[in-house]
């Protein structure tokens, strides 16, 4: 007698790329991407970090900030800052010398941290544009050294430093002034963005497929 087949015996390839995904059309597999590049800006706030005046430590976190919007392109690479910092406020002390926990966001860092979720999307834009996997997206040097320069250094400096002036009651000038200790490390943290990206945008390119 022939076997007869169920609904849920004929998987298809379309079907099982439906089933990866979520009710939101979210896929399993940017969700790992989201959780991966969470964990690696966790880990660059565990390397270390350099504390100066004024409250806001240098730490290698921007770079992994930089890498998500550039491999990720804008709402996966929001997705790992956002996720990064929801781990923060729930305790888990992931930013630059252990802390972690609500209280982070009443200190002078509060403005870096809503400049990543800014950043992080301003660089997918530009890094991705409008093009997307299916569309044929293309990683360049140049965009990826833009977007990293745009959205790493300018939109997160552009909320970091009202938010580390209000929280230390230095005027913008002066808080403007001392943020120029952060300039030639968020640099050096630019062109290795480029490098990285570009050595796996050869290496795989899959990795930057949702």
């Amino acid at each position: 007698m022939a076997e007869t087949t169920t609904p849920d015996d004929a998987r298809t390839p379309q079907h099982e790329a439906r089933t990866s995904r979520f009710r939101g059309g979210v896929s399993a597999r940017a969700l790992a991407q989201i959780a991966v590049f969470a964990a690696l800006i966790g880990a660059f706030g565990l390397v270390g970090s350099i504390n100066i005046a004024g409250g806001v430590p240098i730490t290698l976190q921007t770079l992994g900030v930089m890498l998500a919007g550039s491999v990720l392109g804008p709402w996966r690479g929001l997705g790992a800052v956002a996720l990064l910092e929801l781990a923060v406020t729930l305790g888990l002390p992931l930013l630059a010398g252990g802390r972690g926990g609500i209280g982070v966001f009443a200190t002078p860092t509060v403005g870096y941290l809503i400049g990543w979720l800014a950043g992080v999307v301003v660089i997918g834009l530009i890094v991705h544009g409008a093009s997307s996997w299916r569309t044929g997206l293309r990683i360049t040097w140049w965009k990826v050294a833009l977007g990293s320069i745009v959205g790493g250094i300018l939109v997160i400096y552009a909320f970091g430093i009202p938010g580390q002036a209000l929280m230390t009651g230095l005027s913008m000038l002066e808080t403007a002034y001392t943020s120029l200790v952060f300039l030639p490390g968020d640099l050096t943290k630019v062109v290795l963005t480029v490098l990285i990206t570009m050595g796996l945008w050869r290496a795989y390119p899959k990795a930057f497929r949702a």
